[in-house]
């Protein structure tokens, strides 16, 4: 996706869920993530970091994946499951 720029629009849905609308040139994706608490406190985030980590999350899952291809539903706990190293690159992107 490093050829055209990849604009994030996150909207909370409460109960930890939020909608992320991505564009990147013509495509457009609409998932709805999933910040399970468990995976939270795996990375040593609170409430208030939901946001950024769901943010995050969507960055790395299209380092990995065509933005057509993200499921409409994502949760942490999938995420951490699916990639080995999900959980180390994410707390390094919190961390700094």
């Amino acid at each position: 996706m490093s050829d055209s720029t990849v604009i994030f629009r996150i909207e909370p849905l409460g109960d930890h869920e939020y909608l992320v609308a991505i564009h990147s040139g013509t495509e457009t994706a609409e998932p709805q993530i999933r910040a399970s608490p468990g995976i939270m406190r795996v990375l040593g985030a609170g409430e208030d970091d939901e946001e950024r980590v769901v943010h995050e999350t969507a960055e790395f899952l299209l380092a990995h994946q065509p933005l057509f291809d993200l499921p409409p539903m994502i949760d942490l706990e999938d995420v951490a499951a699916a990639y080995d190293d999900f959980l180390d690159i994410l707390r390094k992107r919190l961390n700094g």
